[in-house]
């Protein structure tokens, strides 16, 4: 007769709860992580709605919409940034950067462009450079002196945060012009000039990381950037590109930002920042790097999109809703650091 002692028992029974935790856990990476986020999004805004008829409305519908597409925008800058194992907490700045240099050279009330055919082809452009200008001191920085991009980026935060209250002595700039205004409130057969604009950078986006060399080089640099590097790939110039990229699309975001707003201002979009890492997170794209899909990005910025809209006219105050997303995003984190663990496994 075979003889089992009571430590093989126990064992046992800890390898037992072990694994049916892992499996718990297993399912609930896959739940969240899958393309089934788009059904379990549409259920959870039904279930919302029935006890909030008003979020079918029109209004409403244009709300969330005008939310969600400068979101989008930068959850694609970051999801660029978390697919190197990054991450860009300096997006901020850049609106804010960007913003008050686009105000100052566009406004019509002593701008430096003020009044001119050229002025808003001008300040765009300088927005811009101004967004590119950052990602690549971010870029530089952590490659170059083999930075912490969570440093680096937040210094920068700091100290272009700080630049553009400075600029400003910390006041509002209006009167811009009506071509920048329409950029974000425009629309053509119905089409919102924004919708339009969001779409091409997320399928530019797309075909970068799908189709291009490039894209296969950032999901390498994420994966493991010593081996990326033994293969040919150039580590340093794949990094910059992913910050550079980053600081051009949190400006294009800034550019609807301050069309709805009809305001430049150096704290614009300050409370999006949660939101750039809890969207691209939620919807699937790996803080360790290298996984990470546009779609994915797009249906995270969605579902937080909705969430703020539906907790909103529940009629919670701000800080219980940023509890919420806060919970959401530790949630997500958790399980993407348990999926990694199960995949190293293997």
């Amino acid at each position: 007769m075979t003889v089992i002692s009571s430590s093989a028992k126990t064992n046992s029974a800890t390898g037992g709860r072990a694994g049916s935790g892992r499996f718990v856990f297993g399912k609930l990476s896959a739940i969240l992580f899958s393309g089934n986020l788009l059904l379990y999004l549409i259920v959870v805004y039904f279930v919302i709605a029935a006890f909030i008829p008003a979020l079918f409305s029109v209004g409403n519908f244009r709300s969330v919409l005008s939310n969600l597409l400068p979101l989008t925008i930068v959850s694609i800058a970051q999801g660029f940034v978390l697919i190197t194992a990054g991450i860009d907490l300096s997006i901020t700045a850049v609106f804010a950067c960007s913003s008050v240099i686009g105000g100052l050279i566009m406004t019509s009330n002593g701008g430096w462009l003020a009044n001119r055919a050229w002025a808003v082809p001008a300040g765009l452009a300088a927005m811009i450079l101004a967004g590119a200008g950052i990602g690549l001191i971010n870029g530089l920085s952590i490659t170059q002196f083999k930075m912490p991009p969570f440093v680096v980026t937040l210094a920068t935060m700091t100290f272009f945060g700080g630049a553009a209250v400075w600029m400003t002595h910390s006041s509002n700039i209006y009167h811009l012009p009506a071509g920048l205004v329409g950029i974000s409130k425009g629309e053509i057969l119905q089409v919102p000039y924004a919708l339009i604009l969001t779409a091409l950078l997320a399928l530019s986006a797309h075909l970068v990381l799908s189709q291009t060399v490039i894209g296969r080089w950032l999901y390498s640099v994420g994966q493991n950037p010593q081996a990326a590097l033994i293969s040919g790939i150039p580590v340093t110039r794949t990094i910059v590109f992913a910050y550079v990229v980053s600081g051009i699309c949190a400006s294009c975001a800034t550019v609807l930002l301050m069309g709805r707003l009809e305001t430049a201002s150096p704290i614009i979009g300050q409370r999006l920042l949660l939101d750039t890492v809890a969207a691209p997170v939620i919807g699937g794209v790996s803080l360790f790097g290298g996984r990470g899909r546009i779609s994915w990005i797009i249906l995270g910025a969605l579902f937080v999109s909705l969430m703020d809209n539906g907790l909103n006219m529940v009629g919670l105050s701000y800080f219980v809703i940023m509890i919420a997303k806060g919970g959401l995003l530790l949630m997500a984190a958790l399980l993407d650091v348990h999926r990694t663990r199960l995949a190293s496994n293997t």
